[in-house]
């Protein structure tokens, strides 16, 4: 039997941040997961977290497992199919390091992802982005922040943790002409910014508090703005803005939204997926198709591009079917 403690540690502190480069995010995510696991495990066997054996671990207890996150804790299909994926991902790791578990590593592997539907993804349209980026009192110091953040995180298409990760070495000059970011996969790319943008962040880094971190945004502590903190941020500037945009009020507006909406933009503006995909730092541009779904706009321009073939019109006669002879109808 295999002691699941000092293996596990050794994944989640040396292995994912070391050789892996996985993001803080990312760790703490598969963090979460295994703390999951561990507690239901012990619940369901009866053993302590520290005395459970990479054994214990069999296929069907680790779908068991899964199908509990959806039962009991109402994960979503997603949320169910990432913690299968960090599982599977610590089975890899024990593949070479544990010759005793291949078999059981393997039965793991073998675990299908659940299929989920693929829903159309939620949207702004130009005149609620701009309601959000006005809401903001800009006659404070958290106000320019605001601000700044929501600019920025829009006009780039950030993700969330792309957002609050910024640090002031992001940027290519004083006169923040680029910015570089380091997103998921570690892929980095590198994005012009508008004008607005730039007046918006030198504002901002004008106020910005002297504190002893690089960090661009910060909370009312000085310290890093977490990323619970901008959604509750986001939150209360879309209630602000719903008084001038009231179609905001029907919608939930989330971080990924502003994502989703800076997609669109560029999509309209160009007509080509290839530049959201460069854009947003797609690993591959079939994750930006989703893009083409959520508007009829896109489908109504591929079909005038693609003129329908020309089929001539005729009597296909002498056709026997033996099945509508046996219907009398052929």
């Amino acid at each position: 039997m295999t002691d699941l403690a000092p293996h596990l540690t050794t994944f989640l502190r040396e292995y994912l941040p070391n050789e892996r480069r996985f993001s803080h995010h990312t760790i703490e995510g598969y963090t979460d997961c295994f703390r999951l696991l561990v507690l239901h495990a012990e619940s369901e066997i009866g053993i302590r977290p520290s005395s459970l054996k990479v054994e214990h671990f069999t296929a069907p207890r680790l779908v068991a497992f899964l199908d509990s996150l959806e039962k009991d804790r109402n994960n979503s299909v997603g949320t169910r199919n990432n913690r299968l994926a960090a599982i599977k991902c610590f089975f890899r790791y024990l593949e070479y390091r544990v010759p005793t578990c291949l078999d059981l590593a393997l039965q793991v592997r073998a675990i299908p992802q659940k299929r989920a539907d693929r829903p159309i993804i939620d949207w702004l349209d130009e005149t609620e982005v701009q309601a959000i980026l006005d809401a903001p009192d800009t006659g404070t110091a958290a106000g320019l922040r605001d601000r700044a953040m929501l600019h920025l995180c829009y006009a780039a298409g950030l993700r969330v943790s792309e957002l609050t990760g910024l640090t002031l070495d992001n940027f290519s000059n004083p006169q923040l002409e680029r910015i570089r970011i380091l997103g998921k996969g570690r892929r980095e790319r590198e994005l012009p910014l508008w004008k607005e943008t730039k007046a918006v962040l030198r504002a901002w880094l004008d106020a910005r508090p002297a504190v002893n971190n690089g960090y661009v945004f910060l909370n009312a502590r000085g310290r890093p703005m977490s990323t619970d903190g901008f959604s509750y941020v986001l939150k209360q500037h879309v209630a602000t803005a719903a008084q001038l945009a009231p179609s905001l009020g029907a919608k939930r507006v989330t971080p990924h939204v502003l994502r989703h909406s800076c997609a669109m933009a560029i999509l309209h503006a160009t007509r080509d997926i290839r530049k959201v995909s460069l854009w947003l730092g797609h690993a591959d541009v079939k994750t930006t198709e989703m893009y083409l779904r959520a508007t009829p706009n896109e489908k109504l321009k591929i079909l005038e591009v693609n003129a329908p073939p020309s089929i001539r019109p005729g009597v296909f006669s002498g056709v026997r079917d033996e099945l509508m002879e046996v219907l009398g109808g052929g």
